[in-house]
């Protein structure tokens, strides 16, 4: 059963991302604030759910929520500031965009980068522990993903819609049969022999 709440007398926003571990694509992170007595059957960390599920309650998210935003920071980006600055600058871009101004922060993972003077709480696993993390994890996830399906339908040959650009054995095989794509973040070891191809 996920927490409601962190401090019930604040207004909060769950913020997570989505595509940190890619090969290829953007990260997407995604802030949300939910009415205090929030109640969803089913939901959980994104990645509990299959795509189907994860459609269904994000829906139910952007519908019942106080705001979302959505935000993303492509793979240019991310080679140029590495990939854990382009996290936090994902959540601060959805941040940029919420309607209401929360109060507290509630972040999934163990490091962030202070959005203004916000007070913020890291939470390891928060995905599965907190109501608006959870949410937040389902909305980065199911946006990214539809990202990653109309990049598929440009470069069909990756398995995009399957593997998300995730270093799967059938993306890396492709990778060395087509090469790489304007999508590839250059500063991931795509390939263990990648340092070769730029010898």
């Amino acid at each position: 059963m996920l927490e409601p709440y962190y401090l019930n007398h604040s207004v909060e926003a769950g913020l997570d991302e989505a595509g940190r571990g890619c090969l290829a694509g953007p990260v997407v992170a995604a802030a949300v604030i939910l009415p205090k007595h929030f109640e969803l059957p089913g939901l959980n960390d994104s990645k509990k759910l299959n795509a189907e599920k994860r459609e269904k309650l994000a829906i139910e998210i952007r519908t019942q929520a106080l705001a979302y935003a959505v935000g993303f920071v492509s793979h240019i980006e991310i080679d140029e500031i590495n990939i854990l600055n382009a996290s936090f600058l994902a959540m601060h871009r959805a941040l940029d965009q919420l309607t209401k101004m929360p109060k507290q922060l509630l972040i999934d993972g163990n490091r962030f980068k202070a959005y203004k003077k916000i007070p913020h709480t890291c939470i390891i696993k928060g995905d599965g522990k907190y109501a608006a993390i959870a949410a937040a994890s389902i909305l980065a996830k199911t946006m990214r993903d539809e990202y990653m399906l109309d990049l598929h339908r440009q470069f069909p040959h990756y398995g995009w819609n399957t593997n998300m650009g995730y270093p799967t054995i059938a993306h890396r095989d492709a990778l060395r049969i087509h090469g790489f794509t304007p999508h590839h973040r250059m500063t991931f070891q795509c390939l263990p022999d990648q340092m070769e191809l730029f010898d």
